[in-house]
């Protein structure tokens, strides 16, 4: 079943809202040359004039930017992380709640609707489209640094505790740090990402095929703002999805750059640096505008569908070469770490790993909310026909356990180097090379890194064009089927805010643009769960 059915027509029964507004209604269209275009008035203009006018400020003073960058995400992962932590415990807890209430029973698009896609293609697509560059730019480093820390114990200067452990880390012990260092990590690709990414997506899938409103962020808010959404609060809420979409994805844009440059000076010595990686977003984009000229059925899904293949062919790689018995025992093992550690991780108050949990999970948290307006769109537009139980449990378990066992394999096969080999070349490289460097030690080393490079880029492309898709479905009003042109500017200006804050202070740029638009959508995502909650209340159940 791979056609993609009409959202607005529901199959069986629905409880739609009865509105006058047409979608489109507020939109122009403009001709330029032989492209159409049909826009949102003022979503569209807005948020175009101010990724245009970042642009070029941040390009045209870079090295006044990187302080400003740098100041900016200090201050919200230092002040903010309680409020960070607390509002991504509430996702969790709703998502759960509901996959065990009546709610749950409710189908989106209808009581008699279908699946539009297979099992293996909407998974395909939910795991490429989700995180993707981040578990091949984090899969080996993050456990590395965590169980590095864990195991060097808590430093304290001056009555400051300055060490970057995980709660009260584990001094000495070897395998009580990586376990720890596990379980925090997992702690940053489980649960609480995916939570965060279903609870927008349940609302949008929502309020979209079943009630009948246009596939914008606005229209989960109509229970709470009624026929308002239509006006100036719901242009604010569509404004800030594109603002959170656009540079919570620059983030990952950056990130993939990075990786892919590094491993390319490994393999082949390019040159490493800021030119490199210029010219990687560029040639990557280009990729990525191909896909989008080929369609959401041609390109996202056929994308995404090689990349599960390449990530899989990788792991199943380094699981035969690397040390089998470990990971298979480490999978349980961290699982079980990991629900061990879950209250005390997730506690947003009266922390004393204020380096672990404001600098790590402070700006990961910040960093899902600001994707969920890109992911939560993407996974809402290709789960019509499942049942919000079917839903909650897909989205929230199956990435959560492929995360897993992807930080298993990789991080563990890293740690397992470091304490069983001595091998440390992993541990020292800059983050980007770590992968490269634990890659190195096994067989067929430049065979998997060429293959993690393709994977980089491919995620990169997959990332890019998904992106553009939902930024042009909320600048449209909702409109799907949008003109093609509409998505090639935002593809494009997704490079060029890359771009713009590789520039403008690199990897510390990035995170403070995900932080800085990810904290006032975290407000947005708050109202919505009250939103969502009183929009499957009034639905009937199959």
């Amino acid at each position: 079943m791979t056609d993609y059915k009409d959202p607005m027509i529901p199959d069986g029964k629905v409880n739609p809202i009865d509105t006058d507004y047409q979608i489109g209604q507020d939109n122009i269209l403009i001709k330029v040359g032989p492209f159409g275009l049909d826009i949102h008035n003022r979503v569209f203009l807005i948020s175009a004039l101010v990724v245009v006018l970042f642009v070029i400020l941040t390009i045209s003073f870079q090295q006044q930017a990187e302080p400003v960058f740098s100041s900016m995400r200090s201050w919200l992962t230092s002040n903010l992380d309680w409020f960070f932590m607390s509002a991504a415990n509430i996702f969790v807890l709703l998502c759960l709640g509901l996959i065990i209430s009546p709610l749950g029973k409710v189908r989106l698009g209808g009581t008699e609707a279908t699946p539009d896609f297979s099992y293996g293609g909407w998974f395909s697509m939910l795991f490429a489209a989700g995180m993707g560059i981040g578990l091949m730019f984090y899969g080996v480093s993050e456990p590395l640094s965590h169980f590095s820390s864990a195991y060097g114990g808590v430093t304290v200067t001056d009555g400051v505790r300055t060490d970057w452990a995980p709660l009260a880390g584990a001094a000495g012990d070897a395998l009580a740090a990586e376990r720890l260092g596990m379980a925090a990590t997992i702690y940053h690709w489980a649960l609480h990402p995916w939570a965060i990414y279903a609870i927008l997506a349940l609302g949008l899938a929502l309020f979209s095929f079943n009630k009948g409103l246009p596939l914008t962020i606005r229209s989960v808010f109509y229970p709470l703002l009624g026929e308002r959404i239509w006006g100036w609060p719901g242009h604010i809420i569509d404004i800030l999805a594109v603002f959170a979409t656009l540079f919570g994805l620059a983030t990952s844009l950056g990130l993939g750059a990075s990786q892919a440059s590094a491993g390319l000076h490994y393999l082949f010595d390019w040159p490493q640096g800021n030119t490199t990686q210029i010219l990687l977003v560029i040639g990557i984009t280009a990729i990525a505008l191909t896909s989008v000229l080929a369609g959401l059925e041609a390109g996202v899904k056929r994308l995404s569908e090689i990349n599960m293949l390449l990530a899989a062919l990788l792991l199943l790689f380094v699981i035969i070469v690397g040390p089998t018995l470990a990971i298979a025992s480490g999978f349980v093992a961290n699982l079980a770490a990991y629900l061990q550690h879950l209250p005390a991780l997730a506690n947003p108050l009266g922390r004393e790993d204020v380096n672990f949990s404001q600098g790590w999970t402070a700006f990961y948290w910040a960093w899902w909310i600001s994707w969920s307006p890109f992911v939560g769109m993407f996974i809402a537009r290709v789960s019509r026909g499942r049942t919000v139980r079917e839903f909650l449990i897909s989205v929230l378990l199956i990435p959560s356990l492929a995360c897993v066992l992807w930080m298993t394999v990789f991080g563990g096969t890293a740690i397992s180097q470091l304490v069983q080999q001595g091998y440390e070349v992993a541990a020292s490289a800059e983050l980007p090379l770590q992968l490269f460097a634990m890659l190195d030690v096994l067989p067929l080393a430049q065979i998997s890194s060429f293959i993690a490079i393709i994977l980089v880029v491919v995620f990169f492309v997959t990332s890019s064009d998904s992106g553009s898709l939902v930024i042009d479905t909320i600048a449209a009003g909702g409109k799907v089927d949008a003109p093609t042109p509409q998505r090639v500017f935002w593809c494009t200006f997704e490079g060029l805010v890359a771009i713009a804050l590789i520039l403008g202070g690199g990897l510390v740029a990035l995170q403070a643009m995900a932080v800085s638009t990810g904290f006032p959508f975290t407000l947005v995502l708050l109202a919505a769960c009250v939103a969502v909650v009183k929009g499957l209340m009034s639905e009937p159940r199959a």
